[in-house]
């Protein structure tokens, strides 16, 4: 399997976009009070909106047939759902194929 570590930076909102399986995805990451949220578009059409972040767990879960791979964060010290003061460090955003 393939890991690609998407680069995200210790901000509680923010916005980008990566070609992933040759689509383009754009993401944007939110952190509210019960945790933290995103959004997702693929090829400009929103597929996610709200989605809680959870240690471990994909994002996509097969529902998008345009992206093959996982999508999920990962904490690199312990087990601990993503928040925005970690995510430059500690929760790192991988797809992997």
């Amino acid at each position: 399997m393939t890991k690609l570590i998407i680069p995200l930076s210790a901000i509680p909102s923010q916005q980008s976009q990566v070609v992933l399986d040759g689509q383009q995805v754009q993401f944007w990451l939110r952190q509210l009070a019960t945790g933290l949220y995103i959004d997702l578009t693929v090829n400009g059409a929103l597929v996610m909106a709200g989605c809680l972040c959870v240690d471990r767990v994909d994002l996509l879960r097969g529902r998008i047939p345009a992206l093959t791979g996982l999508l999920y964060f990962r904490d690199m010290q312990g087990r601990k759902d993503p928040d925005y003061t970690g995510l430059k460090n500690r929760f790192q955003f991988i797809y992997e194929v």
